[in-house]
């Protein structure tokens, strides 16, 4: 049963990992928090952190069943998911200025205000769409078996706690990280894992073409045989 955890783990964290990509996140944490002092900056990465998590745990363990609820199904999760990430991805590959101005703007009506944490610095910054629907989409994939559902989730949400500390660790040593790369390096690394997330957001679209018309096509297969 440790081991159907350990390979949940091995499936979640690179997958919530790259999706995420906590090292961009880190860079625009230290863009719309620059004005602020360094343990107030310690404090809201930390709420970043925790907040993340629980919008990964909540998805994973109950975005399945609120689905099924709205009657969505697993592969439109996957196409509109992809399609969010792939062309938010897009937009920050070309135009990575103008994507840092617009978060600095929309940060700065609350500047002084205690929820900042939650939006926009955890959602859509840290935790957005993609991450939402990368999340529902491993948690669908839990065994029948409820033994088995229980260790999955568990390896999952391990998974989540260990992109909650990397979320961490990264965005209080924002400041540091950007000043050693510098505006020119900061904007470059940004560009490639702009390219990485695109490539994820374009996968995630794909598999979810492939769910719609894989039983369509192997369908007309079997009427012309």
């Amino acid at each position: 049963m440790g081991g159907a955890a350990a390979q949940a783990f091995l499936l979640g964290f690179p997958a919530l990992f790259s999706i995420i990509n906590p090292l961009t996140g880190a860079f625009i944490f230290f863009e719309v928090t620059e004005g602020r002092a360094e343990r107030e900056r310690e404090r809201l990465a930390k709420l970043v952190a925790v907040y993340s998590l629980l919008v990964m745990v909540v998805a994973l363990w109950a975005g399945s069943f609120i689905l099924a609820f709205f009657g969505i199904s697993l592969e439109a999760l996957r196409i509109g998911g992809g399609a969010v990430v792939a062309a938010a991805a897009w937009h920050l590959l070309n135009t990575p200025e103008q994507r840092e101005a617009q978060k600095q703007e929309q940060a700065a009506p609350i500047e002084g205000a205690d929820d900042v944490a939650l939006f926009p610095l955890t959602i859509p910054f840290t935790t957005g769409p993609g991450t939402i629907a990368v999340s529902v989409a491993l948690g669908a994939e839990h065994p029948l078996a409820l033994s088995g559902s229980l260790h999955f989730f568990a390896g999952l949400s391990a998974a989540a706690v260990g992109n909650a500390a990397v979320i961490w660790v990264a965005y209080r040593l924002g400041d540091r990280i950007a000043h050693m790369l510098g505006p020119t390096g900061t904007r470059t690394v940004t560009r490639l894992f702009a390219f990485l997330l695109l490539c994820i957001g374009v996968q995630i679209l794909i598999a979810g073409v492939e769910g719609v018309l894989g039983p369509l096509m192997a369908g007309g297969h079997s009427a012309q045989q």
